[in-house]
């Protein structure tokens, strides 16, 4: 590489995290990794915080996955929470402010939206080390009580590239990504190598709309606009983005061009995005968020946290293809296929 996009709302602000989620949250629960238990509520008063990223809840993508988790820890675990969400350009400062006066608040499990957070939790958690922390799509900041809930975006990537290369009628495809970090580059790397496994002689365009410290390509709606006409006029036919907000943009640009497709990412977004292009969106690579959250809430509740790593992947049904439209139910089989060689191994997904 995580980033759940109002998308009309999403068009002036989105989220730095993205990230690449909606359908059922059956399947094997990951365990966080080998770092060791902390002290759990156990039954007690667990109040949570929930710091968003940029756009916050209402984004329709990353952020809005993490409240799903949120509200349904307070529905069905009776946990009292509070959030807060970062301004877009703000400095690091702001950021441990907001997760300071959640504590200060009484919140005694901080879950960190987005890995803009890791700098903020690596501090503030070894500040307040009888608070537990879950840190989204990062593993920067690391501590007793810190869980680091990250995600296998490129296998969920992978198979859309396997999408891309079946239904492109022009064997040509194109990959935006909202800022070249390590995380998007994740997307990009299972995107393209699952579509050249299964065409390879297909091209793959792909473009980059930031580069760090410039974290606005997540959303500059105008920007992804750009960017995918400008593959779908050199013949691509399929544009899947990581983008967050500007990926409102790209699907501008798809419903523009008859015979194109888009992939979406994060959410179901064929569900979440505006109504306007919801059918040329193929399929979208969701990542569960709402699950990792949840997850280490429950964790909490139960006396059960760990800290470190909690993966969630294909196995875990932490990432997967939306089906909305039945646009690719005829590759079911194939795409089946595929997930059972990734999880067995026999296939291995680059990360990079």
């Amino acid at each position: 590489m995580n980033r759940s996009l109002k998308v009309a709302a999403a068009v002036s602000v989105a989220s730095i995290a993205l990230a690449a989620c909606g359908s059922n949250s059956s399947g094997d629960t990951p365990s966080a990794g080998a770092g060791g238990s902390a002290a759990g509520s156990a039954g007690g008063n667990v109040k949570v915080g929930m710091a968003y990223d940029v756009g916050g809840r209402g984004d329709q993508s990353f952020n809005d996955s993490a409240a799903a988790g949120l509200d349904k820890a307070k529905s069905e675990l009776g946990v009292a929470v509070k959030e807060s969400t970062a301004s877009a350009g703000e400095a690091e400062s702001a950021r441990e402010e907001r997760l300071q006066q959640l504590i200060e608040a009484g919140y005694n499990n901080i879950v960190a939206v987005g890995f803009a957070y890791a700098p903020s939790v690596a501090k503030v958690a070894k500040d307040n080390p009888e608070v537990k922390f879950a840190l989204i799509d990062s593993t920067d900041a690391k501590g007793a009580n810190i869980q680091n809930v990250v995600f296998s975006e490129q296998e969920g990537s992978y198979l859309a590239g396997v999408v891309a290369a079946k239904k492109s009628k022009t064997h040509h495809i194109g990959f935006v990504g909202g800022v070249q970090t390590d995380l998007i580059k994740k997307f990009e790397a299972g995107y393209t190598a699952g579509a050249k496994a299964t065409d390879p002689s297909i091209k793959v365009d792909v473009k980059y709309l930031t580069q760090p410290p410039d974290f606005s390509g997540f959303g500059d709606p105008a920007k992804g606009k750009t960017a995918a006409e400008g593959m779908l006029s050199s013949g691509a036919d399929i544009v899947y983005h990581a983008s967050g907000g500007s990926g409102a943009g790209v699907f501008t640009a798809v419903k523009a061009k008859p015979g194109a497709w888009a992939i979406g990412v994060d959410s179901d977004q064929a569900k979440t995005a505006a109504a306007n292009v919801r059918d040329i969106i193929l399929t979208s690579v969701v990542k569960r968020v709402d699950v990792g959250v949840f997850e280490f809430i429950k964790q909490d509740k139960e006396g059960t946290f760990k800290s470190g790593e909690a993966v969630y992947d294909l196995k875990s049904n932490g990432v997967e293809l939306a089906t909305t439209g039945n646009h690719i139910g005829d590759l079911k089989a194939e795409l089946d296929k595929v997930k059972a060689d990734i999880i067995a191994g026999t296939i291995v997904v680059p990360s990079k």
